[in-house]
């Protein structure tokens, strides 16, 4: 009886034990070993309590409360970190480590948590260093490994300073306040918590962007612990907690501001808006002819945010920067670098892109490795662009000559035919191309850019610039800057937006763009056509006056022909775009003013052939006329324009057909007529040679049509 009794109990106890068992398993499968480093105050350093705090480890731990895992931390150090994890000691390691390209190979990386650089700090009373030049003959300062510690070495040479590397921050800190070093370089944020927690120097000059922190796992394990941490530090952002976080140890330079959003009061209706036409990721048309991109994106929240209203004009670079300056756009936004240079024209907004510049080739390309090979090289960059400014600075230093062009596509193309052996570019760009089917690849490591800003004029539209500002800081409270940022940046961002048709074919092309095609065709006939009309009123007037008796006419009729005719047509795009706006005030839209143009430049061209007409009917005619007694008006309407015009007709014939082809030329202004429409496909697909082939042949078929046409009316009027 108590064996039966017995039985049902030890199988109870067994059960739960095993019971017991899978939950200790299961618990542990929730605990996570990270590694971090001992200290790097404001990142991870001890309290007075001997307790481990910093942004790091509290960031940590609130994702993990928010993801529902347990963090076994490790303060190691952060060379013995990285061999924790290499060696599988350690799940992961949060340490301020910097993803780079080389620690991507060995590493997976979370999205980026914190976005930061390196500073030169000096000893408080030392005035005798003011910039990266007064380092020549002294000795500098860096942590082994560190980005500080690359930055030095790879400049040691232009400035001429000693280096010191040191094994921890309070080795380095210590060295510099002993003088056995002059200068030192760190993290900005671990050198401003230095300062503000009472070491005894002072940071020097702007800080040099570096790579964003990330959280780091082995390369293709603990993949879940990487999801969780993205998600719980998207989770972080959105609720303000990692605001709360960041700003609990450093009081500015937050990357991501706290607090609501402040609504600032709009002072127009709607701001007009000009931006590049063909710049991706940042800003392009997509199959359906719809502008989208970082650029677009960012902007139309922070309207959304703020409540006002926008008017997009994608005209181009230079276009758009001569818009904003001549008062056609209220501000910029178009990837636009902030320089010192151009602070003195534009006031710009708060960085929302931190940009690098790189070196590509062909990929079939093995030549070039090095800027060094690049000696009796052609290197090609889109003007006023860093990559221009870099290539210029270092020309003498490396050999190579310089080639620059005015749009991406033709930078790109440039490179593809063998015209250029190697270009440079926003390194974003070069990625999307790639994603394209661009055959290039980047030999060289990237070179920190500078960041990209949205801009107004000088001293206008300060609100607009506080509305950005306020919009942008709240999307990146919220987590929307980085979702934004992914949208358009990633493995399968944007070539995965429009892969609903295969446009790497003509077929393809045609079927995903002949809308936006015939609508681009449209426009360049609706310019030649209303453009020729009005030119042939003015040129006739013109014309006549040029073979009148009256003299002034003569005179006024020759100056008119001879300046119109002198002015480069693009030339007088720009003026009457750009020029007239800045000095009247009057402001032109872009397809009136490529209308303005086209009729100018066709009249004086169609005076000259009124002219030749007239003079082409023998002189006899016109005397037998008038010793008849009519009047010389009436000799011209009855007797010399009826002959005169048989013989014009050819020529009118030859001068529409050019009025129609110089269309090409307005999209010099942002008028999107049909060349123009092929670029901005041409800058989404980087399928160059088959977009330009379909618009020379509807060119052909156009003009043929066209001239066909004309010759017809030839026939009646003869």
């Amino acid at each position: 009886m108590k064996k039966r009794r017995l039985l049902p109990f030890l199988i109870l106890m067994v059960a739960s034990i095993i019971t017991l068992g899978f939950s200790e398993k299961s618990h542990a499968a929730t605990t996570y070993k990270i590694g971090t480093d001992l200290t790097f105050a404001p990142f991870e350093f001890q309290d007075s309590d001997g307790n481990y705090i910093g942004i790091d480890v509290d960031l940590l731990n609130e994702i993990a409360e928010n993801q529902g895992f347990e963090v076994d931390l490790r303060p190691l150090g952060f060379d013995p970190s990285i061999q924790g994890v290499q060696s599988n000691q350690l799940d992961g390691m949060i340490a301020g480590m910097s993803i780079t390209d080389e620690r991507k190979k060995t590493f997976d990386f979370s999205d980026p948590y914190f976005d930061s650089g390196i500073q030169m700090a000096v000893h408080k009373d030392n005035n005798d260093i003011t910039s990266y030049e007064d380092l020549e003959g002294k000795t500098v300062a860096a942590k082994i490994g560190t980005e500080s510690a690359t930055f030095l070495e790879e400049n040691e040479d232009k400035y001429g300073y000693n280096i010191s590397l040191f094994e921890a921050s309070d080795a380095l800190y210590s060295a510099l306040n002993n003088d056995n070093v002059q200068a030192i370089f760190d993290d900005y944020p671990v050198l401003g918590y230095a300062v503000n927690n009472g070491q005894d120097f002072k940071l020097v000059g702007d800080y040099e962007a570096s790579s964003a922190y990330g959280f780091a796992v082995k390369k293709g394990e603990n993949q879940e612990l990487l999801a969780k941490f993205n998600q719980g530090l998207k989770d972080l952002k959105a609720d303000g907690t990692y605001d709360e976080i960041v700003s609990k140890y450093i009081s500015t330079g937050s990357s991501a501001p706290s607090g609501e959003m402040k609504k600032v009061e709009p002072k127009k209706d709607t701001y007009v808006i000009a931006s590049d036409s063909a710049f991706a990721p940042f800003e392009y048309q997509d199959s359906d002819g719809t502008y989208k991109g970082i650029d677009v994106d960012l902007l139309n929240r922070a309207a959304e945010l703020q409540g006002f209203n926008l008017d997009f004009r994608f005209i181009g670079f230079s276009s758009a920067m001569q818009a904003l300056e001549s008062g056609q756009a209220d501000g910029m936004i178009a990837g636009m670098t902030i320089t010192d240079e151009r602070k003195e024209n534009y006031d710009f907004s708060d960085p929302y892109f931190q940009s690098g510049i790189q070196l590509a080739v062909a990929k079939d390309n093995n030549d070039i490795t090095s800027y060094e090979d690049l000696d009796g090289k052609t290197v090609g960059a889109k003007v006023g662009t860093e990559s221009a400014d870099f290539l210029k600075a270092h020309e003498d230093e490396y050999g190579y000559s310089i080639k620059n062009f005015d749009a991406a596509d033709q930078l790109y193309d440039a490179l593809r035919v063998g015209s250029i052996d190697a270009m440079m570019d926003d390194y974003p760009v070069i990625g999307y191309a790639v994603q394209q089917g661009q055959d290039l690849k980047t030999p060289i490591e990237r070179e920190t850019g500078g960041e990209y800003g949205f801009a107004v004029k000088q001293g206008e539209n300060q609100e607009l610039v506080e509305m950005f500002n306020e919009g942008l800081q709240e999307m990146r409270r919220t987590g929307e800057y980085d979702e934004i940022l992914s949208t358009h940046i990633g493995d399968d961002s944007i070539a995965a937006s429009d892969d609903a048709v295969d446009e790497s074919t003509i077929g393809g092309l045609l079927k995903n763009n002949y809308s936006v095609l015939l609508e681009g065709l449209w426009n360049t006939i609706v310019l030649a056509l209303v453009s020729f009309a009005l030119a042939i009123v003015v040129g006739v007037i013109f014309g006549l006056f040029r073979v009148s008796p009256v003299k002034g006419l003569r005179v006024f009729a020759s100056l008119y022909v001879d300046v119109i005719r002198g002015i480069p047509m693009m030339v007088l795009a720009f003026f009457i775009f750009f020029g007239l706006p800045g000095m009247t005030g009057i402001t032109i839209p872009d397809f009136a003013a490529g209308i303005i143009t086209l009729t100018l430049n066709a009249s004086a061209y169609i005076a000259e052939i009124v002219r030749g007409g007239i003079n082409a009917v023998p002189i006899g005619q016109m005397e037998a006329s008038r010793s008849l007694g009519l009047s010389y008006n009436k000799t011209m309407q009855k007797i010399v324009l009826p002959q005169a015009v048989k013989i014009m007709v050819p020529s009118f014939i030859n001068q529409f057909v050019i009025s129609l082809k110089d269309t090409t030329i307005i999209s010099a202004i942002g008028v999107v007529e049909l060349l123009q429409t092929g670029r901005i496909i041409v800058a989404r697909t980087t399928q160059s040679s088959y977009v330009y082939l379909i618009i020379a042949v509807m060119y052909l078929i156009l003009i043929t049509l066209l001239t066909k046409l004309a010759n017809r009316l030839d026939k009646k009027v003869n």
